[in-house]
């Protein structure tokens, strides 16, 4: 992707049912060949727990495959609901999805089926949508709404399952749950107080507020909420280890020094070659200990400074399991960034660090360029992030 071109950002949140151990909503995302295309699916199975989650995943995985493809999307749907299990309680076979396909410059293309209707918000309103009404003659009772919008820069498109609208549903405050128009005047008003809030900052403040008007904030349906954001993409530039040579010391600072973006330093060697030649001090911040990472540190100009390996070890480990990041310790903080930004180049410096290779220390403790090969492996595949690495 070229960099002065629009970033799609994609990302979602989701609350299991109280009663259950897994959630039976599924979202599932991915970057079509490399380009700026991306599909996403947002699933809702029949009932809750174990077997609503395998509908639920059943239908992302198969719908994304299939709209990554020419299929005819009605064939494809009968195709989704012939493969899903037959609920033996119910004795029909169901779970609601709605599908994605969206690029950077381009079009939007959205195909919906009983899920709530999304919102595709411009310039501080929900604009709408001319959606067609398709059934298939093998299954009359499910119709497939389909719609499209050319894309502009700041567009957003929301999409929820019914856990959402249906929040406080039957309290006194929301007989009828906080609804379509509740979840609209909320998502407008946050955007108009952040016109800028990110997809997953949007995402989670919409599960928040749902959350909310349930009873004791415990949910009572399976809650899940996407967003997709287009806009100028937000750059970082990690840099850790000294690199091969010294005497590209000079070089490597610049680079930081000169990066538009946010500005983040993994090591101790590599801010100390930082410091040095960019005149510049960067001070240990004791004010916030971890137990298992060390302290992070400052210096004018630089958005984080983290001790290297350990530090990224734990930042991509946090990552792969996709936990909620609240951003307490250097490790937080690190993937908090990296999950904010879209862009990320990260310069390893190839220098070896004769402390890392102690064979006494723990297996995870990986050489700095395996580390980042698995972050950029996870940023990309599970984020759909852009990712450069310069090794030097």
């Amino acid at each position: 992707m070229n960099q002065d071109t629009l970033f799609l950002e994609v990302d979602f949140a989701q609350r299991r049912k109280h009663t259950e151990h897994i959630c039976g909503d599924a979202f599932q995302s991915q970057r079509v060949d490399g380009s700026d295309r991306i599909l996403a699916v947002l699933s809702d199975g029949l009932g809750s727990g174990v077997k609503a989650n395998i509908l639920a995943t059943m239908t992302a995985s198969m719908a994304l495959k299939f709209a990554a493809s020419s299929m005819d999307f009605v064939h494809s749907a009968e195709v989704i609901m012939d493969a899903l299990p037959v609920c033996q309680i119910r004795r029909i076979s169901y779970s609601t999805f709605t599908i994605i396909d969206c690029s950077a410059g381009g079009r939007a293309r959205f195909i919906e089926m009983d899920n709530p209707p999304l919102l595709f918000i411009r310039d501080g309103k929900a604009l709408p949508l001319e959606r067609r009404e398709m059934v298939s003659p093998k299954w009359q009772d499910r119709v497939l709404r389909f719609s499209d919008m050319e894309t502009m820069p700041e567009d957003r498109v929301v999409l929820v399952s019914d856990g959402i609208v249906q929040a406080g549903l039957g309290s006194k405050a929301l007989p009828l749950g906080w609804r379509d128009q509740g979840l609209r005047e909320f998502v407008l008003d946050r955007i108009r107080q952040d016109p800028v809030v990110s997809a997953r900052t949007l995402a989670e403040d919409v599960l928040r507020e749902a959350l909310s008007r349930e009873l004791n904030r415990q949910a009572h349906d399976d809650m899940s909420c996407a967003v997709l954001y287009l806009r100028k993409p937000r750059k970082m530039i990690v840099l850790t280890g000294p690199p091969f040579d010294p005497n590209h010391d000079a070089e490597f600072a610049r680079r930081l020094q000169e990066f538009d973006g946010r500005k983040v330093i993994c090591g101790g060697t590599t801010t100390t070659i930082v410091a040095r030649e960019l005149g510049v001090e960067a001070k240990l911040d004791l004010s916030r200990m971890s137990e298992h990472i060390p302290p992070q540190s400052t210096m004018e100009g630089v958005d984080l400074i983290t001790e290297g390996i350990l530090t990224l070890t734990r930042t991509a480990q946090l990552l792969e399991k996709g936990a909620g990041v609240r951003g307490d310790d250097p490790a937080e903080k690190l993937a908090a960034l990296l999950l904010e930004s879209d862009i990320i180049h990260f310069i390893v410096g190839s220098r070896i660090n004769e402390a890392h290779q102690d064979p006494t220390l723990p297996i995870d403790l990986e050489i700095r360029r395996n580390i980042v090969k698995r972050l950029t492996h996870c940023l990309e595949e599970r984020y759909l992030k852009e990712t450069h690495t310069l090794c030097i």
